[in-house]
């Protein structure tokens, strides 16, 4: 078995909801309500989910930088949520974070030394105060940037090079686990892609294990190992990357993948679109039971009174565990070979004639020979 290097254990987030002049305590705000995971050395856990349903808190919470309402997190074997002073800095060491907003998450008084240097001012025993500015220029090297470029400031970087000094923030003191909150959802696509490789090449050579958290499914796809879907605070399911998109269980994970568009072609029109109905509840009012059964279409009475629990669920070819009472895979793109198909005939329409073979290139057709007039019929003008 693989080693664990990261724990949680039924982690908690309720956020006082407050009101009145006495600013009395009317409720709680659910952000994180019992997630559970093991996160192995070298691997990387993506977490995917609407905006609202607890991925970046549940950041936090992994850094420390939220304390939990309840729950544990295990680092390595040791309670990272109960230690403090002198262990708790020892610790952290090894549990960094990389922001999502490189424009806010870089001090913009700061030079680029001073920036990845900071963490050396915490951990003086990590690198000799005479050799911090040569580690630092490796770290900029490291991560694609001119070494050379040191001295300047964050506003001197574009987007994607901005969030490359994050990284180099966050891999400065060799941690062995790296928080990703949505590292690159305010970055162009051919910059995300450029991110996502570095961040790849980075886990191959240094070993580390990523908590990647975003809404794109299709990068989380593409780094990821294992995948957890959260809704409303909790994990609806986690599996095996192609369990999860390939065999999904769970309606809402399933309802996720057919939202997305398909870039092939031949598909089109064969994907099993799902349409949810109605809004996601408030966090502050959860639904009893099963926290979906409000937009689900399998929603039946033991949905409204008994909550599923995340345990292995057949997926057709093996089982992962899912948290629905009535899960069971389906395939949301049918994936039909056409190889066999005339070319001409894959992307045609009923409303949309072919004339290519009619009028090829070159034959000196004008714009006025190509109109409809009144007394001109489209087949007589075709023939």
């Amino acid at each position: 078995m693989p080693e664990v290097v990261l724990k949680a254990n039924d982690l908690v987030k309720h956020y006082p909801v407050k009101a009145g002049v006495l600013r009395r305590t009317v409720g709680q705000v659910k952000a994180v309500d019992g997630v559970s995971f093991e996160l192995y050395k070298g691997e990387t856990l993506g977490i995917v989910g609407e905006s609202g349903c607890g991925k970046s808190t549940l950041g936090r919470l992994l850094m420390r930088l939220e304390e939990p309402t309840a729950g544990t997190v295990e680092f390595e074997g040791q309670d990272w949520t109960a230690a403090s002073g002198r262990t708790m800095r020892k610790l952290r060491r090894d549990i960094q974070i990389v922001f999502q907003d490189p424009y806010t998450s870089l001090n913009p008084r700061m030079t680029v030394a001073d920036i990845i240097g900071e963490p050396f001012e915490i951990h003086p025993d990590v690198v000799p105060k005479g050799g911090r500015r040569a580690r630092v220029q490796e770290l900029l090297e490291l991560v694609g940037l001119n070494p050379e470029h040191i001295n300047r400031y964050p506003h001197q970087f574009s987007g994607g090079q901005r969030q490359r000094i994050g990284i180099a923030r966050g891999i400065a003191l060799n941690p062995k686990v790296l928080i990703c909150d949505e590292p690159v959802s305010a970055l162009d696509v051919s910059v995300q892609a450029q991110v996502v490789n570095l961040m790849e090449k980075l886990q191959d050579e240094l070993g580390l294990a990523y908590v990647f958290i975003a809404h794109d499914l299709s990068v989380v796809r593409h780094i990821s190992d294992r995948v957890g879907v959260m809704y409303l605070g909790k994990l609806a399911e986690i599996g095996e990357e192609d369990e999860v998109y390939s065999r999904p269980t769970h309606p809402y994970t399933q309802a996720l993948l057919s939202a997305v568009p398909v870039p092939d072609p031949t598909l089109r029109g064969k994907r099993d679109q799902i349409v949810l109905q109605g809004d996601v509840p408030s966090p502050a009012n959860p639904p009893s039971g099963c926290r979906f059964h409000t937009r689900c279409w399998k929603a039946q009475d033991v949905c409204k009174t008994d909550e599923p629990q995340l345990e292995l669920r057949a997926d057709g070819t093996g089982e992962h565990p899912s948290a629905c009472h009535f899960a069971e895979p389906r395939q949301v793109v049918e994936t039909t070979d056409v190889s066999g198909l005339a070319p001409d005939t894959r992307f045609a329409t009923p409303d949309v004639a072919d004339v290519g073979d009619e009028n090829p290139a070159g034959t000196g057709v004008t714009e006025d020979e190509r109109r409809l007039d009144d007394t001109t019929t489209e087949s007589d003008h075709l023939r």
